[in-house]
């Protein structure tokens, strides 16, 4: 009996020093982070966390892809309401953010530390200024961005007497001219939407002129109209002057600067795999470029800034400060390390937003096999994301049905365009 007392007294003993001495093993927090409903991206993530999860034993991510039902947006929002978001997401425009803002649903990144550091290690310190919003914070990390240029066919401008594409409007209107000499029933450009007002395309003929005469100076700050009236006036003039010497065609055609109907369109990366099998003679340098947008003349810059088609990553203000910081240590490992960046364009075929992939020797690789990549890589650095205003769609069919579309069709004068799509812009503004 006291031999079993004896026993019990040590192995109590034991017990006790174990309490003290030996650490109890921390619980993990569980944190969940929504792709985007695009498989080559939640394997990417997946496989980011799985890493990230093996790395260390503190924090677990699960991965999943947002439903799109009837979009992301809508069920981002569903999840809100009902207090079931995700700790962080992607696939967001940083005009859904303005939403996510102003209903304070979101972290201010900018705040967080490390902030700092990943900035800096992707060279963003330019690009990270688009992406404050009126207070000055970044809610929004930019993943991702389809800086978007235009193309030329160099061969018939080479036939035309032009070694290289033009760079100013005066430039433009000079090769418009050269071309209905020798092509009459050639185009400059074709382009049937520039008369339409589906809000979205302004992404693409609009923007990506302002952006560049304007130095991406924003459009809307807040509730507040502050474009650069200049600029915006000057666009205008420039795309009402293609019409009116017919360098501009407005009727639908199918393919036509891939059929040489037209020789300047706006060109995305995500053009070029199907060019591969469709166009095969399509070919970087011999028949066709990627600059980036012509500028004013009376604008000298060494260098044009355009539209970004562009996405990033927010945490949600709705989980708790142990989640919100967990999930920050997921992303940070992420978008510091550019291996992670090269994992990205192999899942995705899309360009990370960093201000060096041109030069950083990581994706030396990614440039040599794909060439064409390598302008929109250059242009990064000068590519502007969308209005950040939840009105964006509004703001954007506003300024097409009165100001853009009839300045192009003759019907107002630049000026009285701008005038009127201003005023009707700031009434909307301020419902």
């Amino acid at each position: 009996m006291k031999s079993k007392m004896k026993r019990i007294l040590i192995l109590s003993f034991i017990f006790v020093l174990i309490l003290v001495f030996v650490p109890t093993a921390q619980a993990q927090v569980k944190v969940t982070f929504w792709t985007a409903p695009n498989p080559p991206q939640e394997v990417f993530w997946c496989e980011m966390a799985e890493k990230f999860n093996a790395s260390q034993n503190k924090i677990n991510v699960y991965v999943t892809a947002m439903v799109e039902a009837p979009t992301s947006e809508a069920t981002l929002t569903t999840a809100l309401a009902g207090g079931i978001a995700p700790a962080a997401s992607e696939n967001i425009i940083p005009g859904f953010g303005a939403t996510l803002t102003n209903s304070k649903a979101v972290v201010a990144l900018d705040t967080l530390s490390g902030f700092d550091e990943i900035i800096e290690k992707r060279a963003m310190k330019e690009v990270i200024e688009g992406w404050k919003f009126a207070d000055g914070h970044v809610y929004i990390l930019p993943i991702y961005a389809n800086a978007m240029l235009f193309g030329w066919r160099i061969d018939i401008l080479k036939e035309l007497g032009f070694k290289e594409p033009p760079t100013t409007y005066s430039g433009i209107m000079d090769v418009g001219k050269a071309l209905k000499v020798k092509y009459p029933d050639k185009f400059l450009i074709a382009r049937k939407e520039l008369i339409e007002p589906t809000w979205w395309q302004r992404w693409f003929d609009f923007f990506m002129l302002y952006n560049a005469a304007s130095d991406g100076r924003p459009f809307v700050t807040g509730n507040e109209v502050t474009a650069d009236d200049k600029a915006v006036i000057k666009v205008f003039k420039f795309y009402g002057d293609l019409k009116a010497n017919d360098y501009l065609l407005t009727m639908a055609a199918t393919d036509p600067f891939e059929t040489e109907l037209s020789i300047w369109r706006d060109l995305g990366p995500w053009s070029f795999s199907g060019w591969k099998e469709r166009f095969p003679e399509l070919v970087l340098n011999k028949t066709f470029v990627a600059v980036p947008p012509p500028l004013p003349d009376d604008i000298k810059l060494s260098y044009a800034k355009t539209f970004a088609d562009a996405k990033g990553l927010v945490i949600y203000a709705q989980r708790s400060k142990e989640e919100q910081a967990a999930i920050w240590e997921f992303i940070k490992w992420v978008f510091i390390d550019p291996i992670n960046d090269l994992a990205w364009i192999d899942a995705t075929g899309m360009l990370p937003m960093r201000g060096d992939l041109a030069t950083n020797y990581t994706f030396d690789g990614v440039f040599k096999e794909h060439p064409e990549l390598l302008p929109y890589a250059d242009e990064m650095a000068y590519a502007v994301p969308m209005i950040a205003n939840e009105k964006f769609a509004d703001i954007q069919t506003t300024l097409s049905d009165q100001g853009l579309v009839p300045v192009i069709l003759g019907k107002k004068t630049p000026e009285q365009g701008w005038d009127d799509a201003k005023a009707a812009i700031e009434a909307l503004l301020k419902k």
